[in-house]
């Protein structure tokens, strides 16, 4: 959506997650001129106005829980010469944006308002002319990272965004794509740097989006914890950048079948065929924490079902997603019976030999990872897990229930499901 509000003419787009996040960034666009249509389950088009095109919103955008659409979109319209108001949900007005606007002032943003603490509800005043710069990231983020590469499409120059820790690489993928000029090389032992030049313009292209490994995540530990399973996930992709789980599970000793990889869309994917196992506790290192910070919560999961102590290192970032995810993973296995510890950052989960007792209501604090991630605990548990809120689910996975249903388990929806 935000790449075809910025490219001159028609882009095509293939096999959308219609998820509650991405169609509040389609308004964001639609807010900001573009023109988006909706031509069945998964196709769209977007009709572009090209980078310094856009125009000033009549309304506040609201991004409901989106933090990654409202992060990337304040990149977008913060560097054009419009004002621009975000807003979101409950949980979206408690996530911090202060490392956005950090670069954002840097290249000439003016925050005319905001919430206690750099939140949302928040309104930018883009500069005449952007500034290019050179930022090194606080923290591996491909959020941060993708806001100032989407900011500096409209500077001048050469923009080069450091990183200490490779975060996920789509960004730059989808630039290429669109026609920009970026160069991206390493930069010390994990780290990399990349650098963008200004003012291209870009031209649109067919998009065909990939299964995102953070919403598969979930049937395939459902799978992986479900005595007698066997189940295909299709078409998921492989990018190094977000194969951290996967990575993970197969040390756990997860019977999982990498097959038919290949090229879509400029990522790699494969069908992965998961067979129940019976998983072992293992040690998860920090530095692996950019390739599956969201998929924590899931291999909770996974690791409560496993023999021996999972111990999962540096998730300090947890603490900043739609939750403190790692208090609220923590509370949901205390309310079903898994024995735990946080020691700092880390969380130590100690597996149950495949039997975990069940119960709840796992408190969810709006965040959806944290009531799928227990949801799909219920379908192996010795009795049912009982979740506070499922509505939020439909931000990033809204097949969700209906998926798992058809693949035999049972999702009693209601009051607290």
């Amino acid at each position: 959506m935000i790449f075809g509000l910025l490219a001159t003419g028609r882009t095509e787009v293939e096999g959308l997650l219609e998820g509650d996040d991405v169609l509040r960034t389609a308004d964001a666009a639609r807010a900001l001129g573009a023109t988006i249509v909706r031509h069945g389950e998964g196709r769209w088009s977007v009709q572009g106005v090209g980078i310094g095109g856009l125009v000033e919103p009549r309304d506040v955008l609201d991004f409901g829980n989106a933090g990654t659409g409202s992060r990337l979109m304040m990149g977008v319209a913060g560097s054009h010469p419009i004002t621009t108001t975000f807003d979101g949900d409950a949980s979206l007005r408690k996530r911090p944006m202060r490392r956005i606007l950090d670069p954002l002032l840097q290249m000439g943003v003016t925050v005319v308002s905001e919430a206690e603490g750099g939140r949302v509800p928040l309104t930018l005043r883009g500069p005449r002319e952007t500034l290019p710069i050179t930022y090194e990231t606080p923290v591996a983020s491909a959020q941060i990272k993708s806001a100032v590469l989407l900011a500096a499409l409209n500077a001048p120059g050469e923009t080069v965004v450091i990183e200490r820790e490779a975060s996920r690489d789509h960004t730059e993928r989808m630039l290429r794509h669109f026609g920009a000029e970026v160069h991206v090389e390493a930069h010390g032992s994990h780290g990399r740097r990349i650098a963008l030049k200004g003012q291209p313009k870009l031209a649109p292209r067919p998009v065909v989006v990939p299964a995102d490994p953070s919403s598969a995540a979930f049937p395939i530990v459902a799978a992986l914890i479900v005595p007698g399973s066997d189940v295909t996930v299709e078409g998921v992709m492989m990018n190094p950048l977000r194969t951290g789980l996967l990575t993970t599970l197969l040390e756990m000793g997860a019977r999982i079948e990498i097959l038919g990889e290949r090229e879509e869309g400029g990522e790699t994917v494969a069908d992965l065929r998961v067979r129940a196992s019976e998983l072992k506790g293992v040690d998860v290192p920090a530095d692996r924490a950019p390739s599956m910070i969201d998929e924590y919560p899931i291999l909770a999961v996974a690791a409560a079902f496993a023999t021996g102590e999972t111990r999962m290192n540096g998730l300090q970032e947890l603490r900043v997603k739609e939750s403190d995810r790692l208090a609220a993973v923590a509370a949901g296995l205390a309310a079903t019976g898994v024995e735990h510890a946080i020691e700092g950052d880390d969380l130590i989960v100690s597996g149950g030999r495949g039997v975990v007792r069940g119960g709840g209501p796992v408190a969810t604090h709006l965040d959806h990872r944290i009531a799928m991630a227990f949801l799909v605990m219920g379908l192996a548990a010795q009795g049912p897990v009982t979740v506070d809120d499922g509505a939020m689910i439909a931000t990033s996975f809204p097949t969700f229930v209906p998926t798992i249903t058809a693949l035999g388990g049972s999702i009693a929806e209601g009051p607290a499901a």
